[in-house]
């Protein structure tokens, strides 16, 4: 079911997700499976699940957005400010 944007400049959604995050998770999904098969290793699944979860959008946020924004709110963008008084 693909799902029209409301404003034209908005990204395409397909289902809970944006067209980009479905074919990362497709890719890692098919990396898991051969992970899997081969080398017997769950830990590509366990990371392909986890992004899939944190980018569920809901009213075009995810929770991967949000995370971002927090880190670079409280870590990389950190404003100061000086405040003083001066005469004038």
């Amino acid at each position: 079911m693909y799902i029209y944007p409301d404003n034209l400049k908005s990204k395409a959604v397909l289902w809970l997700w944006q067209l980009r995050d479905i074919g990362i998770i497709g890719i890692g999904c098919l990396t898991s499976v051969f992970a899997l098969a081969q080398l017997g290793i769950m830990l590509p699944i366990v990371i392909t699940a986890l992004y899939a979860f944190l980018t569920i959008r809901f009213e075009d946020t995810s929770i991967l957005d949000f995370i971002k924004y927090s880190c670079a709110y409280f870590i990389s963008k950190q404003q100061m400010y000086d405040w003083r008084y001066t005469e004038k």
